[in-house]
C-alpha cells in the first residue's frame, strides 16, 4: 500500500507514538494537585511550550481541543457579532463554512463569500468591497486549502481587516508542521489546528488566541473552566503530550522536508500527467503547499479510479466530505464542471513518502485509468 492521503491524516511519527504510549502508561489528572496531577500538567505545559514554538507565540496564548473542528467552531462563535460582516469563501473547510452558515441563521446577509478564481485563489481585492461599507466583524480564510493546497496571502488579509477594524481567524489546519507559520506575521488574532495533519495522535488539536484581542469568552463546552474557560473538560492529556512531540519533531524538520516532498510532488505530476495525456493539476502550482496536487481525469470518474488500484491510498477530495453525494464544493467553486469534480483525485504526500511509493502510484494510475476507460468504452459501446 502506497499511502497518499496525509491530508486526511498523516501516519503518527514513530517518536510520538513512543511518547503517547508511555503517557498512556501513566495516571494523572492535569487538574489535580497530587503529585500525579501536577506531573501530568507539567508535561502539558512542555507540550503547549513546544507547539508554542511552532507557531511563534506564547504557551498562554494556545488552547488545546478536540481538533480544529471544534477549534474553527470557537473561534468563529467568539468572533462573530450579529449585525457585522462574516466574510470567508466558497472553498473553506466545512468546519468553518457549516459554523459560518450556523452563526449567521438568523442574518443571512452577515455572511459574505469572497470569489474564487479558476486557480483556487480567492480574490482578496474583494475585501475592500466589503469594509467600506461595514466596518468590524470577522474574516475567517484558510491558510491553505485542503483539497488543491492553494495558499492564502493571510499578511493581505490581515491588512485589510485591521484597516476595517476586523478580526483575523485562519484555518491553518494543513499548513502546520508543513511550511513555516509565525502568526506575529501573519497578523492573525485566531488559529485553529489539528495534530494529525503533521504526525500527531488524531482527537486533539488546538486554537491560538491572540493575547489582547478584544474577544468574549463563548465556550462551546462549560464545566469546571480548563483552559482559562475557553474550554471546559478533563485534558487529554497523552493527545497533548503527543502533539507537543509532533511539533516539536516537525519544528526541526520543516525546511529540508518541505523542498523533499515538493520535489517527490512535481515527480508524481510528471509522471501521471506523461504517462496520461489531457489529465491536469488543479489551482496555482506556484502558490501551494509542497505535498498537495490535485489531478483531474476527464472522462474517468474518481471512484472507479481509486477501486481500480486498491494498493494506493489517495482521495476523491476532502475526507470530511467521503461518501457525499455531490461533487467537491472547492472544485466547483473553481468553475469546474461536476463532471471534471467527479473525475477528481487528491494525492496528498507527507514526511514518510518515498520515492519508491511515487513510482509505484504512478504505475498503479496509469494502469487503472487505462482499464476504466476500457471497460466505460465497452459498456457503452454498440452491443
Amino acid at each position: 500500500m502506497s499511502y497518499f492521503d496525509y491530508n486526511a491524516t498523516a501516519p503518527i511519527r514513530p517518536e510520538v507514538f513512543a511518547v503517547v504510549v508511555e503517557a498512556m502508561q501513566s495516571v494523572g489528572n492535569a487538574s489535580s494537585m497530587h503529585q500525579p496531577g501536577r506531573q501530568a500538567a507539567h508535561r502539558v505545559d512542555v507540550a503547549r511550550r513546544q507547539l508554542a514554538d511552532l507557531l511563534g507565540c506564547s504557551p498562554g496564548e494556545i488552547i488545546f481541543t478536540s481538533g480544529a473542528t471544534e477549534a474553527n467552531n470557537l473561534a468563529l462563535r467568539a468572533a462573530f457579532t450579529a449585525g457585522k460582516p462574516l466574510v470567508t469563501s466558497p472553498v473553506e473547510h466545512p468546519a468553518v463554512l457549516e459554523t459560518a452558515r450556523a452563526v449567521t441563521a438568523e442574518r443571512h446577509e452577515d455572511l459574505v463569500l469572497l470569489p474564487v478564481g479558476a486557480d483556487g485563489l480567492v480574490d482578496l481585492d474583494a475585501l475592500n468591497q466589503v469594509f467600506p461599507a461595514r466596518r468590524g466583524g470577522v474574516v475567517s480564510l484558510m491558510a491553505a486549502n485542503n483539497e488543491t493546497g492553494v495558499l492564502t496571502d493571510l499578511r493581505v488579509v490581515a491588512k485589510a481587516a485591521r484597516e476595517a477594524g476586523a478580526i483575523v481567524h485562519t484555518d491553518a489546519t494543513q499548513i502546520i508542521g508543513r511550511l513555516p507559520v509565525d502568526v506575529a506575521e501573519l497578523d492573525v488574532d485566531l488559529l485553529s489546528l489539528s495534530a494529525h495533519k503533521f504526525g500527531g495522535p488524531q482527537g486533539v488539536g488546538a486554537l491560538y488566541v491572540r493575547r489582547g484581542s478584544p474577544l468574549p469568552h463563548r465556550p462551546l463546552l462549560v464545566g469546571g473552566g480548563q483552559e482559562r474557560g475557553w474550554r471546559a473538560g478533563t485534558l487529554n492529556v497523552a493527545g497533548v503530550i503527543g502533539m507537543g512531540a509532533a511539533a516539536d519533531v516537525a519544528r526541526h524538520d520543516l525546511g529540508e522536508e518541505a523542498e523533499r516532498i515538493a520535489a517527490l510532488r512535481d515527480r508524481l505530476e510528471g509522471l501521471v500527467t506523461d504517462a496520461l495525456p489531457g489529465c491536469r493539476v488543479n489551482g496555482r502550482r506556484d502558490q501551494r503547499l509542497p505535498g498537495v496536487t490535485s489531478i483531474t481525469f476527464p472522462g474517468v470518474p474518481a471512484d472507479a479510479l481509486l477501486a481500480a488500484m486498491p494498493d494506493v491510498a489517495a482521495s476523491e477530495g476532502s475526507a470530511c466530505a467521503s461518501g457525499a453525494p455531490t461533487p467537491s464544493h472547492v472544485l466547483l467553486a473553481m468553475g469546474l464542471s461536476r463532471e471534471d469534480a467527479d473525475s477528481t483525485i487528491r494525492f496528498s504526500l507527507g514526511y514518510a513518502t518515498t520515492n519508491a511509493e511515487i513510482e509505484h502510484a504512478a504505475h498503479a494510475v496509469k494502469r487503472a485509468a487505462t482499464h476504466v476507460r476500457a471497460a466505460l468504452a465497452e459498456a457503452h459501446g454498440p452491443r
